[in-house]
C-alpha cells in the first residue's frame, strides 16, 4: 500500500440523496474504477513542504486586478481571503455576509488574518486554497484531485443507503464522529468547536479514512451546475451572480461550520459550488492516484 494512501476498490456506488437538499438529486448508482486516496487532507505541513521545493504563491497570495472584480471597494482589492468571523450574537441566519469577512492578508500562512500563523496548526488542513493551488500541489506530488464521484464513493466507506459516513444516527449513542458546529450558531459553538482541528482527529470511515464529513469542505475536479454536474466551465456559473462569473467547481464533505439548524451538509452527498478562484478558511483537499 502506498504511504498515506488507501485503496479504494472498484465499484457500483449509489450516491446523491433524494431527502435532503435540493441539489443532491437525484439518488443514482455510479460505477467507479479502482484507485487510491489520501487517508486525510492535505496538512498545514505538507503544504508548507511544497511551498518550499517549488516557491509557489498561492492565489490569496497575489496582487488583484480591478478589472477582474469590477465594483469592488478599493480597500478590497489586496491580497486576502474569505475568513468566518463569529457574530456577537444571534443573526438572521440568510444573510451569510454577517459572518464571513474579506480580509486581507489572509491566506494559507495565516489562516484567520494577517497577525495569526499555522505555528500550532501544522496537522490541520490547509485551508485558503483556490483550486489551482491544490490542482498544481497534486501534479507536484505524482497525483490528481478526485472527482465527485470519487469522492463521495470513497467518504461512503462502503455503506449503502446511509445519511453519514458512519450511518444514520448523526451522534450515535453520543458519541461524535465529525468535527462539525456544536452550539449556537454563527456565534456560540461549544469549547473546541468553530474552528479546524488537527486531521484524524475522529474515528475514520471503514475505509480508514479521516475527516471525510466535517472539518473542511475539499476541492474536486467536477464543474458545479445546481441541477448536478455541469460539462463545462461555461456552464457552471451562479445565475445569482452575474456581476462576477466565475466557474466554480464541487466541494464536498461540510466543514467545522456545519450546523444542524443552518448547514446539515457534513454529509457524503452534500455538495456546493465553489468558484475556482476563491479559498475559505474552511476549504481544503486531498489527493487521489489511479
Amino acid at each position: 500500500m502506498p504511504d498515506g494512501l488507501v485503496r479504494i476498490p472498484a465499484q457500483t456506488a449509489t450516491l446523491g440523496s433524494d431527502t435532503h437538499y435540493p441539489e443532491e438529486a437525484p439518488s443514482r448508482d455510479v460505477s467507479v474504477d479502482e484507485f487510491w486516496v489520501h487517508t486525510h487532507a492535505v496538512t498545514n505541513t505538507q503544504f508548507a513542504e511544497f511551498v518550499a521545493d517549488t516557491g509557489y504563491v498561492t492565489v490569496a497570495e497575489r496582487p488583484i486586478s480591478s478589472a477582474d472584480y469590477p465594483n469592488a471597494p478599493t480597500e478590497n482589492l489586496q491580497p486576502g481571503s474569505m475568513v468566518f468571523r463569529r457574530t456577537p450574537g444571534p443573526v438572521d441566519l440568510r444573510h451569510l455576509s454577517q459572518w464571513w469577512i474579506w480580509t486581507p492578508g489572509a491566506s494559507w500562512r495565516h489562516p484567520v488574518g494577517p497577525n495569526s500563523s499555522i505555528d500550532r496548526r501544522a496537522d490541520h488542513p490547509v485551508v485558503h486554497v483556490a483550486h489551482e493551488d491544490a490542482q498544481t500541489y497534486a501534479e507536484w506530488a505524482g497525483m490528481a484531485l478526485p472527482t465527485e464521484e470519487q469522492w463521495e464513493t470513497a467518504a461512503r466507506g462502503g455503506l449503502t443507503g446511509v445519511a453519514f459516513t458512519w450511518g444514520d444516527d448523526p451522534e450515535p449513542a453520543g458519541r461524535r464522529f465529525a468535527n462539525f458546529w456544536h452550539g449556537d450558531f454563527p456565534w456560540r459553538p461549544e469549547p473546541g468547536y468553530g474552528r479546524t482541528m488537527a486531521v484524524g482527529s475522529f474515528p475514520p470511515n471503514d475505509y480508514g479514512l479521516y475527516d471525510m464529513a466535517g472539518n473542511v469542505w475539499e476541492w474536486t475536479t467536477t464543474w458545479y451546475a445546481d441541477g448536478g454536474a455541469a460539462c463545462c466551465a461555461e456552464e457552471s456559473y451562479d445565475p445569482a451572480q452575474p456581476q462576477f462569473r466565475r466557474p466554480r467547481r464541487v466541494v464536498k464533505g461540510g466543514s467545522f461550520l456545519c450546523a444542524d439548524t443552518y448547514c446539515l451538509r457534513y454529509r457524503p452527498a452534500a455538495r456546493r459550488g465553489q468558484p475556482v478562484d476563491t479559498g475559505m478558511s474552511h476549504i481544503g483537499f486531498r489527493c487521489v492516484s489511479m
